[in-house]
């Protein structure tokens, strides 16, 4: 690294860098500079004179990508409550999509009692104090998180912030309610809407309802995301609901973290990615996954069997067990491991509930993108929280092989930008935002166990959104609008 000039052209210039641009074409060596918040130039020649650059970056024997965006996380509140966001940014993210799986920090406000399962995943009742999307989005602005975040409305938090009833299905007022909020939402800068529909606040409505939604998402140019109504043994029905759903209203989906839980269902992965191929030459669908057999959310004790290990992310009566296995602790207690779960309610889960070759054929499918799904709040999260995108780069690219580097980098970038609708990210490009991170591909790797979930990745050696060393502590996110 080095200085240039008393009057310079540029504000950055990384120099004789592997470039890989995110379209998932072949990577080249290049020069780029940046101006303020934007890619400046590119320059394949070695033509730009260092010394017109207020700062210089050697990149030799380095990657230089765009900034990864995690296509599925649950940081509403954490880019609020925790704005430096020191798992995403060491990890190479510079954009965060919140909002997923039905559940949204806003249009919502809930006092007193805590937050119905799930929506407990994104925080305590407090940190729901948004009564409208504008309300939300003037506050990520306003305290300038260090990565940017685009943002989806959660089918879920609609349900509980418009009905008096959540079991059944909406009344006509109530979804109109929901439709007024949605679309004001919209308007006000969501890139799209979640549904959960696994979930108990968001089970009980039907197809006809979701339609209903996202229809308004279709007539705005948005995009609908689903956690499916089931990802065991009825997956399949599921995907025939979500594919019917998105073509109903005439709307792109995104099938959440696709996989196929639970032992007597693995494998089913080639009949899957079959379906969502074949339904992909119809319809516009995408899918999103993260690079590990174990998925994470609360605790439903109805759901132990001795054959799928589960881990306590967190306990509000028993914190002390954050960290364990529910059948240690059910041994401890002389107990069935059913009625420990009862007893740690509240409380979140780790489930190691899928099969390695699922994981690797959905990763590999080419409409994958890379999200983590991490739960910040947790007291002892999955390590995908700190771990997704340099666990794809250094073990699933550089130790197994799964598939390049290009290949990677653009389901971590521009597939997901496009996804999304993000304009000027996801790919280095002249007059793009200079959302950047220059990595060592030889070393980068993930240090987050399940044992030990908060450790930073290595290998990762500088992280620019928007023009700014987000390493070094500085906060340039901002509220990603749709266009």
């Amino acid at each position: 690294m080095g200085n240039g000039n008393a009057n310079p052209r540029y504000d950055l210039l990384i120099t004789k860098a592997r470039l890989i641009d995110g379209t998932g074409g072949p990577s080249r060596k290049a020069d780029l500079a940046v101006n303020g918040d934007r890619i400046a130039r590119i320059d394949d020649s070695g033509a730009i004179d260092p010394g017109s650059a207020r700062k210089v970056i050697d990149a030799t024997g380095l990657v230089l990508a765009p900034g990864f965006v995690d296509s599925h996380t649950h940081d509403d509140f954490a880019v609020i409550g925790d704005p430096e966001m020191r798992p995403k940014v060491t990890q190479g993210v510079t954009t965060v999509v919140v909002g997923n799986c039905g559940i949204s920090g806003a249009p919502i406000r809930i006092k007193g009692d805590l937050p119905p399962p799930p929506l407990n995943l994104l925080g305590e009742s407090k940190t729901f104090a948004y009564s409208t999307f504008a309300e939300y989005a003037a506050k990520v602005d306003a305290t300038r998180p260090a990565v940017n975040v685009a943002a989806l409305i959660g089918h879920g938090t609609l349900r509980v912030a418009t009905m008096a009833d959540i079991s059944g299905r909406a009344s006509a007022g109530e979804l109109e309610r929901m439709r007024q909020l949605l679309a004001e939402s919209l308007d006000a800068g969501a890139v799209g809407f979640s549904t959960g529909l696994f979930y108990p606040i968001n089970s009980g409505a039907d197809a006809d309802e979701v339609v209903a939604l996202a229809e308004i998402v279709s007539a705005k140019g948005g995009v609908y995301t689903t956690h499916m109504r089931d990802e065991y043994d009825r997956v399949m029905d599921s995907l025939e609901e979500t594919f019917d759903t998105a073509k109903r209203a005439k709307v792109p989906v995104v099938i959440s973290h696709h996989k196929c839980a639970l032992p007597e269902n693995y494998g089913r992965s080639r009949q899957t990615l079959r379906r969502i191929a074949e339904v992909s030459q119809q319809q516009t669908v995408g899918l999103d996954a993260y690079p590990y057999d174990a998925g994470s959310t609360v605790l439903y004790p109805e759901e132990a069997r001795d054959d799928v290990r589960i881990m306590i992310s967190w306990s509000t009566p028993h914190p002390e067990v954050a960290g364990r296995d529910l059948s240690d602790i059910a041994k401890e207690w002389g107990c069935s491991q059913r009625k420990a779960g009862e007893r740690l309610l509240p409380a979140g889960a780790i489930y190691f509930q899928m099969d390695e070759a699922d994981v690797r054929a959905i990763l590999a499918f080419p409409l994958t993108m890379i999200g983590s799904d991490g739960l910040p709040h947790d007291k002892h999260p999955h390590p995908r929280l700190w771990g997704t995108f340099p666990r794809i780069l250094g073990h699933y690219v550089r130790d197994v092989r799964l598939f390049s580097l290009e290949n990677a980098i653009h389901k971590m970038t521009g597939m997901t930008a496009a996804r999304f609708g993000l304009a000027d990210r996801g790919l280095l490009r002249e007059g793009y935002a200079a959302d950047l991170v220059l990595f060592d591909a030889a070393k980068i790797r993930d240090t987050a166990t399940y044992e030990h979930p908060m450790r930073a990745a290595e290998g990762i050696n500088a992280v620019y959104v928007n023009g700014q060393p987000a390493l070094e502590g500085a906060r340039a996110g901002r509220l990603l609008r749709k266009g």
